[in-house]
């Protein structure tokens, strides 16, 4: 189990070159820090048994550790637009928010205290190879308009930002009750007027016997993932699963460096809750595939969580928000894999120049087939 203390430090996100004095900042990809001015090189010490992934004990951590947890300070920024709070680097005045693209004004600022985070993945590739995976999903978009086309051709559309996510562990052991349904097909017959004459005509009709069925299922959960944040829609953030957690690393403030983080909005009782609510619909789907048959209705589970553990971490992703007849569409990828989802907006004029182009079309064609 992890051992926690009241102490509090602060987050350096400006780490200076020792070479030069310029700030140094985490290179994606790579397990050191680099000047941009230099091109000095900073590794970044990885302790040792790294891989080795230690679980906290949610229950001792509830009742004992709660208001004992180490946390950090940061430098943050709440967006009045879509109150997203966020790191910053206290050198630049003035900037639009990464997640809505409202303007934030860094002179409001403050100092946050959080949960310092156990665990993190790195970002594995820079702004340029994500905004190459951007570009390439923006145009397989049909019926996209034209300057979101063309969004992600320069640079600056894009924001690296580590993302907040809690993750549960639980044994788990269910009792249920429920019905397992099989079809079977019978011979029916019914009447019907052929040539104005009654007859009696005979159809196949599926039906469903249904037998009671009651059990036990045991299963082991690892690594359910649960946002810490709200800021991004929680399917877009689900879509980019899967990760690749075995390779977390111990939480280093270097990785930070160049990069923004927001903040934990998700306490870990609401989001143990939710993680309970993704291990009860998996259960129910196993649960449906042990009773069998052609359908299944499932009356009761009662289930037991056993020695449930977690941690959290930070994952890496690049955003983007683009605002079209005033709605705002976001755009997520994931850092470690390039998968990139999104919502997106349709273009009514590429759309309506399709369909007149279809009537035309259809004319067109009606016209050949009348001179024939």
């Amino acid at each position: 189990m992890n051992s926690f203390t009241d102490e509090t430090k602060a987050i350096n996100l400006e780490l200076a070159c020792t070479n030069c004095g310029a700030t140094l900042t985490f290179k994606p990809g790579t397990q050191h820090l680099m000047c941009d001015y230099c091109g000095a090189r900073n590794e970044i010490a990885v302790p040792e048994g790294v891989g080795k992934i230690t679980e906290t004990r949610l229950d001792d951590y509830l009742v004992t550790h709660f208001k004992e947890e180490e946390q950090v300070e940061v430098p943050t920024v709440k967006c009045d637009g879509c109150h997203a709070i966020i790191t910053f680097d206290s050198k630049i005045s003035a900037k639009t928010c990464p997640f809505c693209t409202s303007p934030l004004i860094i002179e409001n600022g403050q100092t946050s205290r959080t949960h310092k985070p156990q665990y993190l993945l790195p970002f594995g590739f820079d702004e340029k190879t994500a905004r190459s995976y951007f570009q390439k999903w923006l145009k397989s978009l049909w019926f996209a308009p034209r300057d979101l086309k063309h969004y992600a051709d320069h640079a600056g559309k894009l924001s690296g930002i580590y993302m907040p996510f809690w993750t549960f562990d639980a044994i788990t052991k269910s009792s249920y009750t429920g019905q397992r349904g099989d079809h079977y097909t019978v011979s029916e017959n019914y009447p019907a007027v052929e040539n104005g004459k009654a007859v009696t005509r005979t159809r196949q009709v599926q039906k469903t016997r249904w037998t009671s069925v009651s059990g036990q299922h045991d299963k082991v959960f690892d690594d359910i993932l649960i946002e810490a944040s709200r800021s991004l829609p929680q399917k877009l953030m689900r879509l980019l699963q899967p990760w690749d957690l075995k390779n977390l690393v111990p939480y280093n403030d270097r990785f930070l460096s160049g990069f923004q983080t927001e903040t934990y909005q998700t306490d870990i009782r609401t989001a143990y809750d939710e993680a309970k609510k993704t291990m009860d619909m998996l259960i129910e789907q196993d649960v449906k595939m042990k009773i069998g048959g052609n359908t299944q209705r499932v009356h009761y589970i009662n289930t037991t969580y056993t020695n449930p553990t977690f941690k959290h971490i930070l994952l890496p992703v690049w955003i983007s928000a683009y605002r079209y007849k005033n709605k705002l569409y976001q755009f997520v990828i994931n850092a470690r894999t390039g998968e990139v989802q999104g919502e997106r907006p349709y273009s009514i004029i590429k759309f309506s120049l399709l369909v007149v182009a279809g009537i035309a079309a259809l004319i067109l064609l009606y016209q050949l087939l009348q001179q024939v």
